[in-house]
């Protein structure tokens, strides 16, 4: 299995289609990594939309999102499923953050979280506003996830580094 970006190494840029849900409309765009520069970004890979952990971890980072505000940080979901699934899973739960579409599984490749058979390892990677990489943590089965705080408490270590 590829090991993925290593950490002080500017992380791998992409652009993958996605949408938000902005004021009940879920707005579609493309997402480039490189055009987040300046701010922190967490990107959440997820094995798939509206399945049990993955729903509790997002809603859990969507309930965050002053706190990632707070720390000028944006918040990616990736998982493999396309734009037409994630927007009806942003409006179950009101998910506040982007879901991107990683259907060729290129992005969750130059990461080193691409898996034969479920597709995706969930894993948190969190990119300076300089475009490096300063935290990842990837699950070997998946059945957790990386909480708020130690999200937060990772962001706020590069905020004032």
């Amino acid at each position: 299995m590829a090991s993925g970006p290593q950490l002080g190494s500017a992380a791998p840029d992409f652009t993958l289609p996605g949408g938000v849900l902005s004021g009940g409309t879920f707005e579609r765009a493309d997402y480039r990594l490189s055009s987040a520069r300046g701010r922190s970004v967490v990107l959440a890979f997820y094995p798939g939309d509206n399945t049990s952990v993955c729903t509790k971890q997002l809603c859990s980072y969507s309930s965050g999102m002053e706190a990632f505000e707070g720390l000028d940080a944006d918040v990616w979901g990736i998982s493999p499923q396309g734009v037409d699934s994630h927007e009806p899973f942003a409006r179950a739960f009101d998910l506040r953050m982007p879901l991107l579409a990683d259907e060729g599984r290129e992005a969750a490749r130059a990461y080193g979280v691409s898996a034969p058979g479920i597709g995706v390892r969930r894993s948190v990677f969190l990119i300076g506003p300089d475009g490096v990489l300063r935290w990842k943590h990837v699950a070997l089965l998946g059945a957790t996830f990386q909480s708020l705080t130690t999200l937060t408490d990772r962001l706020s270590g590069i905020k004032d580094a």
